[in-house]
């Protein structure tokens, strides 16, 4: 506390003077009159008389004394204007973000960084002045408006504390827009906000409550925003977690899987931890994992693309000078694995003993399933080349292939089972169907029967001169040891249709989509009839290796075979791709929570589930049958969430913000609340006096 002197010397010899004078009131006596009276008065105050006989009298307690110098004293300290260095909340529209992210649930605070954030939010809040409004978002890798624009304190508090912490990474751009589209003129707000767009620049200043863990918010401007980032956490916590587990077949002892984990340990000191692998519950196994500390690491520009590529951050380098080599202070890393025999179905655990500030990234599954053949139909009069690459062992591995003359496309047996979705792909060579199945469909010398497919004039050996590396289909395919002595023709696809192989005549090779499917179409025959009606190879592509490679991506990508056991991890928040092996019209997810959802089929029995935002496994059951058909895994696996560490500030665009203080360093008065206090004392004197006089 400090003091302000705020009267002259003169006024202060004023006011310090009335107590004394207040005081010497109470000593003075009363002046006596001889007054006659009857004797019995005299005598009653007999007692009294002996004190008349000096000016001064001994001073007696008094409460009037003791409240009227209260007054005083309570006035002069006010005059001393006492005060205490504070904050106070600048501007009057808000705008509050809070990061509810999955490192928001670290306990590095004693409590969670998100009950943290939400007391400091509320503490703004009561700061607000009955004109200021304010907003409340909150964000992880999506945003929620909790409340539009309102003067209503008491509102603002609730929405504030009904926020709930999620399990999906961070991820502020969202959240931004829809901040923009409310303060900067001419920009769309994001729906849901229940705030106008505004014609003219209202600023306002953006609270930015959150451990920092955001990646880079390219190409985006702040306008009449006022950033302010609070980082919420402690400098230094220490988490050991968990960011990638999965399971493959041995390849030396196919009766064997492999499990392989690692751990990243962002604290500064090397420590030592015991990790756990259940099966279905059991124990299996256990090991000890030595993990070295955090370390400042020189990383080049490419290891850090592909880091940030992991964690879908799409975030640049910002310092490649000295050759494309920047220094990051990147966490301590270890890996481990084990060796165990094939489980069939099962769902492998894998945790750390060890009790941390951040439990989400302690445990980790791995699902593992049977592989799924695809169900391939191949229509053709007769293709030796590629009946001959769809009968290898790799082949039958991955796909169980049906081979039939073109006569079966107008059976009614036929047309039911395509319209089913029997077939997860159908290869059509020297023949087009009439009416497209529910299925995946190559045609090779065709284009599909639909609108926006189209084939132009044949060409006479047509030059391929590019081919997508890319791509799935024609991943590893190389066509420049082909000779090119066939006819072509150029395809053009619908809308949005991807050109996969590239002639001098136009795109000889072509996949669209279509209401869930896709179709390839090729324009050239493998095999077919020449001038003079003999049928034979039509060119030397089957006899190269490129043309089995294309065959086995054609059932790998187009027949959606599952080769692997072990099923892909997916994070929170992640939509997934289930795919029955029925064609059943609803599958039945069960959460780890226990919630069930009911998925209707989208094409080629598959069904898009979206509420993965639970850490755990989920099993999937199809059509009305009661045992699980299969499961799948999500899991943190975030080395950005498992970092705990505060960032120092973040990077908004083109500009970087610095962590700091919610609000501005500011001066508190007291003296209102001494005087306040004095008026009441006043009142109390006035009260104590007349109840003594009147009663």
């Amino acid at each position: 506390m400090n003091l302000i002197n705020a009267l002259s010397p003169l006024q202060w010899a004023l006011l310090l003077a009335v107590p004394p004078a207040i005081l010497s009131l109470y000593f003075l006596k009363l002046k006596r009159h001889p007054i006659e009276v009857p004797s019995t008065y005299l005598w009653s105050r007999t007692i009294e008389d002996l004190h008349v006989n000096s000016i001064w009298q001994k001073l007696r307690q008094s409460l009037l004394l003791f409240l009227q110098i209260l007054v005083v004293v309570l006035a002069i300290l006010a005059c001393l204007r006492p005060g205490f260095r504070g904050t106070e909340l600048i501007g009057d529209r808000f705008i509050f973000l809070i990061d509810n992210s999955a490192s928001m649930s670290a306990t590095d605070l004693g409590r969670t960084r998100l009950s943290v954030a939400q007391e400091r939010v509320l503490d703004l809040i009561n700061q607000m002045k009955s004109s200021d409004v304010a907003m409340v978002i909150s964000f992880s890798d999506v945003q929620r408006v909790e409340q539009s624009f309102t003067h209503s304190r008491s509102q603002l508090r609730q929405r504030v504390n009904r926020i709930q912490p999620t399990q999906r990474r961070t991820d502020l751009s969202d959240a931004l827009r829809a901040a923009s589209g409310l303060a900067n003129p001419g920009r769309t707000s994001e729906a849901g906000t229940n705030d106008y767009q505004v014609a003219e620049a209202m600023p306002a200043t953006l609270y930015i409550y959150s451990d920092g863990g955001v990646p880079t918010v390219p190409d985006f401007s702040l306008g009449n925003l006022e950033p302010v980032y609070i980082p919420i956490g402690e400098t230094a916590p220490e988490n050991v977690g968990i960011v990638s587990f999965s399971t493959e077949q041995n390849q030396e002892k196919p009766s064997q899987m492999q499990a392989y984990a690692r751990l990243e340990n962002s604290g500064t000191e090397a420590v030592t931890v015991e990790v756990e692998l259940t099966l279905d519950g059991e124990f299996l196994d256990a090991a000890n994992v030595d993990i070295p500390g955090r370390s400042v690491r020189t990383i080049s520009a490419q290891e850090n693309a592909s880091t940030n590529e992991d964690e879908g951050s799409g975030e640049a380098d910002d310092g490649e000078a000295g050759g494309g080599m920047r220094e990051d202070n990147l966490p301590g890393a270890a890996g481990v694995q084990f060796d165990l025999d094939h489980p069939g179905h099962a769902v492998l655990k894998l945790a750390i003993k060890e009790q941390d500030d951040f439990a989400l990234d302690n445990t980790a599954y791995s699902v593992v399933n049977s592989p799924r053949q695809a169900n391939v139909l191949v229509v053709t009069p007769g293709n030796e080349s590629l009946e001959l690459a769809l009968s290898t062992s790799e082949a039958a591995r991955i796909a169980t292939v049906k081979i039939e003359p073109p006569s079966l496309l107008a059976t009614k047996e036929h047309l039911a089972d395509a319209e089913a979705g029997i077939f997860d792909l159908i290869i059509y060579d020297q023949c087009v169907p009439t009416v497209m199945p529910a299925a995946n469909t190559m045609i090779i010398g065709g284009v599909p029967p639909v609108d926006g497919w189209s084939k132009g004039e044949v060409a006479s050996r047509p030059v391929i001169i590019d081919t997508d590396p890319a791509h799935p289909l024609t991943q590893l395919v190389q066509m420049g040891d082909v000779k090119y002595n066939y006819d072509g023709f150029p395809v053009t696809g619908p809308p949005g249709a991807s050109t996969l192989m590239d002639a001098q005549i136009g795109p000889l090779l072509v996949i669209g989509q279509r209401a869930g499917f896709e179709d390839v179409a090729l324009g050239m025959d493998i095999v077919g009839k020449y001038s003079d009606g003999n049928v034979g190879p039509k060119t030397e592509w089957p006899i190269r290796r490129s043309f089995p490679v294309f065959v086995m991506n054609a059932l790998r990508y187009l027949g959606g075979a599952r080769t692997s056991y072990s099923t892909e991890s997916q994070q929170p928040g992640t939509a997934v791709k289930i795919r029955s092996s029925l064609p059943v019209d609803q599958v039945h997810v069960t959460s780890p929570t226990g919630d069930v959802t009911t998925l209707d089929r989208e094409a080629q029995n598959t069904f898009v589930y979206s509420a993965t935002d639970t850490v755990g496994v989920y099993d999937t059951r199809e059509g009305r049958a009661r045992e699980v058909a299969q499961r799948f895994a999500v899991n943190m696996f975030s080395s950005r969430e498992s970092d705990l560490r505060p960032r120092t500030e973040v990077v908004l665009g083109y500009e970087t913000v610095e962590g700091q203080s919610a609000s501005e360093p500011a001066r508190k008065e007291l003296w209102k609340w001494l005087l306040l206090i004095a008026l009441g004392v006043l009142v109390f004197e006035w009260y104590v006096y007349n109840r003594r006089v009147y009663l």
